[in-house]
């Protein structure tokens, strides 16, 4: 009598697993193909590709590696053992050079630089040194660099004196866009343009425009003073005030326009001690030797 193996596979069973098989194998293939094709329209041989992708890997590794270093402090200490290194074979700092300090004292710069003497030449922070220097009153701006073996130096660039700016109680030096240098002696300033006024300081670069409207003018100026926060009364050396009206381009061509009558008439020298140009398309003069003049005049008669 013929027994019956029970829990064996079916035949519906084992179709539907062989019908399996053949899809994976079918898609395996076409996969294959797919990825086959594509490496083939690369321009690289099999060999350049298995470099290619070990180079790959090995970064990848080098990259892990280098991240964990980082973590421990590795390249620190690395760097710091490079630096005595260079130190012991006379690659630090003894020696510093300072160039285009014409008006600032010079041992400023000395000060902050020779914090960096006896320091091995990779420890040396140049943007930090140049930051506290371009902290200095004179600086405008500043370049730091080694001279190997040891050689720091710096080289300066000055801001340019350009007037006086009275403040409570003393004269301040400052620079065309207002920037205060240094306090100067009254004796120093006489002949620099002195600014005054509340608010003055802050309007240095348009004054300098407006002067600069009228050049033929500019050096006769000894005083400037900023009224109101508005406009500016100028003073020439001949004690003489010309009073301008507000706006920039209103100023501008009032200075223009005195310019002109002072090259037909001689006015800065002349009697007239003041002249106001505030209003528009109207002048005034106040001339006391004039009435003086004519007082006489009558007083003869």
């Amino acid at each position: 009598m013929a027994r019956i193996k029970r829990g064996g596979k079916g035949v519906r069973r084992s179709a539907a697993a062989q019908s399996r098989s053949t899809r994976a194998r079918n898609a395996k293939a076409r996969t294959s193909s797919f990825l086959d094709g594509a490496v083939a329209m690369l321009p690289f041989t099999d060999e350049q590709l298995h470099r290619i992708f070990l180079a790959v890997i090995l970064g990848g590794a080098a990259a892990l590696a280098w991240f964990v270093a980082s973590l421990a402090g590795i390249p620190a200490m690395a760097h710091q053992q490079i630096a005595y290194l260079a130190a012991d074979a006379g690659f630090e700092v003894r020696h510093v050079t300072v160039s285009g300090t014409e008006r600032m004292n010079e041992l400023r710069v000395y000060e902050r630089a020779l914090a960096e003497r006896d320091r091995p030449m990779p420890l040396v922070d140049l943007e930090g040194l140049r930051a506290e220097l371009l902290e200095l009153p004179w600086v405008a701006d500043a370049r730091v660099s080694t001279q190997l073996p040891d050689t720091l130096a710096v080289d300066i660039v000055e801001r340019r004196p350009h007037a006086v700016l009275q403040k409570p109680g003393r004269l301040m030096l400052i620079d065309g866009g207002g920037h205060e240098l240094e306090p100067v002696a009254e004796q120093d300033a006489e002949e620099m343009l002195l600014i005054t006024g509340p608010g003055a300081k802050m309007q240095v670069v348009r004054l300098t425009r407006l002067l600069d409207a009228a050049p033929a003018l500019k050096e006769k100026v000894r005083e400037a003073e900023w009224v109101g926060n508005r406009r500016w009364n100028l003073t020439f050396r001949t004690d003489q005030v010309l009073a301008l009206p507000e706006g920039d381009s209103e100023a501008a061509s009032a200075l223009v326009s005195f310019a002109r009558m002072d090259g037909a008439s001689r006015l800065i020298g002349g009697k007239v001690a003041a002249i106001d140009m505030r209003v528009p398309d109207r002048v005034y003069f106040r001339c006391p030797k004039c009435r003086e003049e004519e007082l006489a005049a009558m007083g003869q008669d």
